[in-house]
């Protein structure tokens, strides 16, 4: 019994938690301390809190992987939810291993937004676009992230390609598009976006630059 014991200590999947994206939400572990055996699967389990019955996740129960999506299984944003993984090899079941309380509306990290130069001349016209959430309006359209947050774009100018120290911030605000002028003709200038979201005092990455010479 002793042994037995040990072993499911030595598989009990360890450091459960929840990674979010846009509310694309994935329950990620690492393996027990014992080396993993090749036979070890294991098994998801989730939860809204408070409830007090334990949800199988049928596409992530006797799996090899160390992640399950529970994107669909956490789309009510504002609630908290909790995962839990156990893990089985050569018949011996580990007991479970549960992930902290997870609410994806304060927890997601939010991506950023899309950047496309339209116009430059003196002046450079950027088109600017919200990332989406992976859930779909009724006509099947994904639901942007800002009918979530009170988002607000921030658009940076770098003066040209090399300085990425020297971003300014030459715009903040809720226009999807938005005029930079007085520029220097045949200067070249990059620019970078991120989203910024108020009520939580959070910032999204930065966009990837779109470099563009007046």
């Amino acid at each position: 019994i002793l042994e037995n014991q040990d072993l499911q200590d030595s598989i009990k999947p360890q450091k459960v938690e929840f990674r979010s994206l846009n509310f694309n939400s994935t329950l990620h572990w690492q393996p027990g301390r014992a080396r993993e055996a090749r036979d070890t699967v294991y098994f998801v389990q989730f939860k809204v809190y408070g409830q007090s019955m334990w949800q199988n996740k049928d596409d992530c129960w006797g799996i090899r992987n160390h992640v399950c999506d529970l994107t669909n299984e956490t789309s009510d944003v504002q609630e908290p939810y909790y995962g839990r993984v156990k893990a089985v090899s050569a018949g011996i079941y580990s007991n479970w291993s549960l992930s902290c309380r997870f609410t994806p509306w304060r927890e997601t990290v939010i991506g950023p937004p899309k950047v496309t130069v339209v116009h430059s001349n003196k002046s450079i016209i950027l088109k600017l676009q919200a990332p989406h959430s992976p859930f779909k309006r009724k006509r099947g359209s994904k639901i942007p992230m800002t009918n979530y947050y009170d988002l607000l774009y921030q658009v940076f100018i770098i003066n040209n390609f090399l300085d990425e120290q020297h971003k300014v911030l030459v715009y903040e605000g809720k226009d999807k598009v938005i005029k930079i002028e007085d520029l220097r003709p045949g200067a070249s200038y990059c620019v970078m976006a991120k989203m910024y979201v108020p009520v939580l005092d959070r910032s999204s990455a930065y966009s990837s630059r779109q470099c563009t010479v007046l």
